[in-house]
């Protein structure tokens, strides 16, 4: 984190803005907190912060605006894949960082349980579960989040 900014117990405190490297640190910190039986299953996906998703995700996903999408999963969830398959790219989470930003700026949610919620969301489509099995993960972890778009 820069000079400048401070994470004090889940609040932001800092003067600017999080840039996409405290964004990142937020999210290696939730990653840290899930559960082992899954974290050991998520060592081959990436995690990137992009500012806004890009043209083609927007397009894809028939969104209004590019704040309408907080993260996305890429790849094939673990319930579909096959030992035979070869993957073409690896699976990745992305994390929006200004959409992220302007839903925490709108809700009660600290900055970290903002980007708890939406990481360990995307991380449920890796393995397939329901949104239903994906809020019971996340009250596991910690506290849930206000409902969030993802």
């Amino acid at each position: 984190m820069s000079r400048d900014q401070v994470f004090i117990r889940g609040r932001w405190k800092g003067l600017y803005a999080p840039d996409a490297d405290d964004i990142a640190e937020m999210a290696e910190e939730a990653l840290a907190i899930i559960p082992d039986p899954l974290r050991s299953q998520l060592q081959n996906v990436l995690i990137s912060v992009e500012e806004f998703p890009d043209d083609e995700i927007i397009e894809a996903m028939g969104l209004d605006t590019p704040f309408d999408l907080l993260g996305l999963y890429q790849g094939v969830s673990l319930d579909q894949k096959s030992t035979f398959d070869l993957p073409d790219e690896p699976d990745m989470v992305l994390l929006f960082r200004r959409p992220i930003l302007d839903f925490w700026c709108e809700s009660d949610d600290p900055l970290d349980a903002v980007v708890r919620h939406v990481l360990i969301h995307e991380i449920g489509h890796h393995f397939g579960f329901s949104d239903e099995d994906m809020e019971e993960i996340e009250q596991t972890v910690e506290g849930g989040v206000s409902s969030t778009r993802h």
